[in-house]
Order: structure tokens, then C-alpha cells, then sequence
């Protein structure tokens, strides 16, 4: 097992126990289960912000911070897979799928911008 599909371990564990009640978002100190009890807005809002993050760490050329915006943007992107309802390993089958591929540059239109 790879970290990414640990770290989906850990998220849906924290989603089960927020769903069945067995944790306390405030004594937890959870942040995981705090975005499960915001819900849905909250954690696209959290990946808009955290793909922003990331945007800028990689124009200040600043890799110690955009490896850890990366990671953040990740992260988030896990909890919003949870929050959909869509297993992790369907994401790394098309990413799989993806790596298959050769040859895949995509064709562009040509506009004739004179008419």
C-alpha cells in the first residue's frame, strides 16, 4: 500500500466514525471529521483554496512550499472523493489508465481569425 491510499484509509475512517457518532468534532480536534460536519461547501471551498495555494507556491518558485500546497491539495481532494462517495482506487484506475497511453497529445482547432 502507498501513501495515498493510507492516507484514504485514515480519511474514511474519520468519515465512519463521524457518520456513526463516535466522535466529538470539538474534544477530537479532528480536522477530518470537522470538514465532514461542514460538509460539502466547506471542502470544495478548502480545495479551491488549497489549488490557489498551490498555484502560487509554483510561481514564486518556491518548491519547499508548493510540495507542501500539493500535498494539502491532495489531502483535500481525499476528503472530497469521501465525501462523494467515490473510492480513491476508481481515481488511481483512470490515473493508471492514463499511463497507458501513448501518443495522446490532444489535437487543437484552428481558428481562422480573419473571418
Amino acid at each position: 500500500m502507498n501513501a495515498l491510499e493510507e492516507l484514504y484509509e485514515v480519511v474514511m475512517s474519520r468519515k465512519a466514525m463521524y457518520e456513526n457518532g463516535e466522535v466529538d468534532v470539538e474534544s477530537q480536534k479532528s480536522y477530518t471529521c470537522y470538514l465532514f460536519s461542514k460538509g460539502q461547501d466547506k471542502i470544495l471551498k478548502k480545495c479551491g483554496e488549497e489549488c490557489s495555494e498551490t498555484i502560487i507556491a509554483a510561481k514564486n518558485n518556491d518548491n519547499e512550499e508548493l510540495k507542501n500546497e500539493i500535498a494539502d491539495l491532495m489531502y483535500h481532494i481525499m476528503v472530497l472523493c469521501a465525501q462523494q462517495n467515490l473510492p480513491w482506487s476508481e481515481v488511481e484506475a483512470v490515473l493508471d489508465e492514463r499511463s497507458k497511453k501513448i501518443g495522446n497529445l490532444k489535437t487543437f482547432k484552428n481558428v481562422d481569425h480573419n473571418s
